[in-house]
C-alpha cells in the first residue's frame, strides 16, 4: 500500500491527476441559461472540470480551447448495442469524440449512468452485463485512434453495495459482485481508470437523523463525533469518508485494493419537500464549502484507507432543474438559479477561508416533520394555464376508480367554489394522498408544491399524508 500511494503522490506532483473541482452541468429544465451563456459561467466560476450527461455537438464546440476538463457520457440505451458491435463502439467514438478532440479537452467517457441501479427487467439486467463488453469496445476505439488520455469507466451509485458499515465489512451487492463488479475492477485496473462514484452523504443522513450526527455529515465534526472502524482501528470524522473507505474496503475483497477513486456527483440539496429533513440553503452551502476544502487541500488530504490521495471530485450540479422528476430535493441540488445567480456564495477554487463567507440564512427543517402535509397548486402558477386543467383531468382520471375526485362532482361538498385553482388543489392532494405509497409525488410537472397549511373549507376536506 505504501508503495502504491507513493506512486500516486508522484503522479499527482507531474498533474496527472488534479484537485480543480469540477461541475455537473444538467439540462433536465426549460428556463435554463443557453449553452454559450453556461459555459461562461462555468469559467467564471473558476471550474475545472465539466460533466455532461450525453455528448452535446454544441457544448462540445463551445468548451473547444477552454481550460475545462469534458466528461461525456454514452446514454444507457445505447450500451447494449455497443457491447454487441465492435464497429458501433467505432462509430460511437468517430461522431462524439474525434470531431472536437483535442481541442476540447475530454477527458472521461462514461458508458451509462448509475446502470447497476436499474434492476426492475430483464432487459435492465442485461444492461449489467453489458457494461464491461461495452466500455473494453469503447476503449479499442479509443486505442485505435491513439488516444490514450480519455478515462473509459461508468459512474455507480451507493446501491452497488450490500453493506457499507462498518467500512471494512463492506462488500458489494450478491447479484453484482461476481458477474458485472469482478470484470468491471479488472478492466478498471487494466486501463488504469478510475471507480467513478456518485456519492451523497445526504441520503443517508436523512434517512436516519437520529442515529446520524448532521455535523458529522456536513464535515462539521470533532472529537466527539469520531466513528473508530473496530475492524480497522481507522478513524473517521465525517460520512463522506466513511462511504468512499467502504468502497475500498469492497473492491479490496475482490482483488482490486489499489484502484483510484473519481467522486462523479455528489452535493447537498438546498430546499425539498416538507418531509425531507436538512434540505435548506446553509446546509448546502455548508457541505460544499467544506467538501471544496477537503478535495482541493495541499497536500492532499485523502481519506483514512488511502491518506494522500487526491480524489477527483464533480459537484451536483450547475442549475436548479425544475423538469426533474421524484421528491422535491431532485430539482434544488443546483449551485446557480436558472438565472444564472448563485443560490448561495461558493469558491470552488477552496483559496477563499470559511470565516470570510457571509452569515448564511438560518438552518431550517433539520428534524424530521411530524404532521399533516397537503398537496397544493404551487404559487405562482397561472389559472389560465392549460396545463393546470390538464393536470387536473390526468389526476382525476387516473384515480377515477379509488375516488380520486368524486368530491368535486357538481353538488358535492367540494364542488364550490368553482375555480380551477380550487378544483386543482383538491385533486392534487386527493391523488397524491392515494397514491403516494406507489410512488406518486407532490409535483404534477412542477405544478404542485406541500403545504402543511390545511386548505380545507367548511365542509370540504382535503385529503392528506401523515408524516
Amino acid at each position: 500500500m505504501f508503495h502504491y500511494i507513493f506512486f500516486l503522490l508522484y503522479l499527482n506532483t507531474v498533474g496527472e491527476i488534479s484537485s480543480k473541482i469540477g461541475i455537473n452541468y444538467g439540462r433536465l429544465g426549460d428556463n435554463l441559461p443557453s449553452a454559450n451563456r453556461s459555459i461562461e459561467l462555468l469559467k467564471a466560476m473558476n471550474a475545472g472540470r465539466v460533466k455532461l450527461y450525453d455528448a452535446d455537438p454544441e457544448i462540445l464546440k463551445l468548451l473547444s480551447g477552454t481550460n475545462l476538463q469534458v466528461s461525456i457520457m454514452v446514454p444507457n440505451n445505447e450500451i447494449s448495442t455497443i457491447a454487441s458491435d465492435q464497429t458501433k463502439a467505432d462509430e460511437w467514438v468517430r461522431n462524439n469524440v474525434l470531431p472536437y478532440y483535442p481541442e476540447t479537452m475530454i477527458r472521461y467517457l462514461l458508458i451509462g449512468n448509475e446502470v447497476l441501479s436499474y434492476n426492475s427487467s430483464d432487459q435492465d439486467r442485461q444492461m449489467w452485463y453489458d457494461l464491461v463488453p461495452a466500455m473494453s469496445k469503447i476503449k479499442s476505439s479509443l486505442k485505435s485512434q491513439n488516444i490514450t488520455n480519455i478515462k473509459v469507466g461508468t459512474p455507480l451509485a451507493m446501491d452497488a453495495l450490500q453493506s457499507t458499515f462498518p467500512p471494512s465489512k463492506a462488500t458489494f451487492r450478491a447479484d453484482i459482485s461476481d458477474t458485472v463488479m469482478a470484470p468491471m475492477l479488472r478492466f478498471l485496473n487494466r486501463t488504469k481508470s478510475f471507480f467513478f462514484i456518485d456519492v451523497y452523504p445526504f441520503f443517508p443522513w436523512s434517512s436516519n437523523p437520529g442515529n446520524i450526527s448532521l455535523d458529522f455529515a456536513l464535515f462539521r465534526g470533532n472529537s466527539t463525533m469520531e466513528y473508530t472502524d473496530p475492524g480497522t482501528g481507522l478513524v473517521y470524522t465525517n460520512l463522506l469518508d466513511q462511504m468512499l473507505d467502504s468502497l475500498i474496503f469492497a473492491m479490496t475483497k475482490l482483488g482490486y485494493p489499489n484502484i483510484r477513486l473519481l467522486i462523479t456527483e455528489t452535493g447537498w440539496p438546498s430546499s425539498g419537500d416538507i418531509e425531507q429533513p436538512g434540505a435548506n440553503i446553509h446546509n448546502a452551502a455548508t457541505y460544499n464549502r467544506n467538501l471544496i476544502h477537503r478535495m482541493v487541500a495541499k497536500p492532499p488530504l485523502g481519506t483514512p484507507a488511502r491518506p494522500g490521495v487526491v480524489i477527483p471530485t464533480f459537484i451536483f450540479s450547475l442549475f436548479d432543474e425544475n423538469q426533474k422528476t421524484g421528491p422535491g430535493t431532485e430539482r434544488h441540488w443546483g449551485l446557480l438559479h436558472a438565472d444564472g445567480t448563485p443560490i448561495y456564495d461558493v469558491d470552488l477554487t477552496g483559496k477563499r477561508p470559511l470565516e470570510d463567507y457571509e452569515p448564511l440564512p438560518e438552518e431550517q427543517n433539520n428534524r424530521p416533520y411530524k404532521g399533516a402535509v397537503w398537496c397544493v397548486v404551487a404559487k405562482g402558477v397561472s389559472v389560465n394555464d392549460e396545463e393546470l386543467g390538464s393536470a387536473v383531468n390526468n389526476a382525476c382520471i387516473a384515480g377515477n376508480a379509488s375516488g380520486t375526485c368524486d368530491a368535486l362532482s357538481p353538488g358535492k361538498e367540494c364542488y364550490e367554489p368553482v375555480s380551477l385553482t380550487w378544483h386543482a388543489s383538491y385533486a392534487f392532494s386527493s391523488y397524491w394522498a392515494k397514491f403516494r405509497s406507489q410512488g406518486a409525488t407532490c409535483h404534477f410537472n412542477g405544478l404542485a408544491e406541500q403545504t402543511s397549511l390545511d386548505p380545507s373549507h367548511g365542509s370540504c376536506k382535503f385529503p392528506s399524508v401523515i408524516f
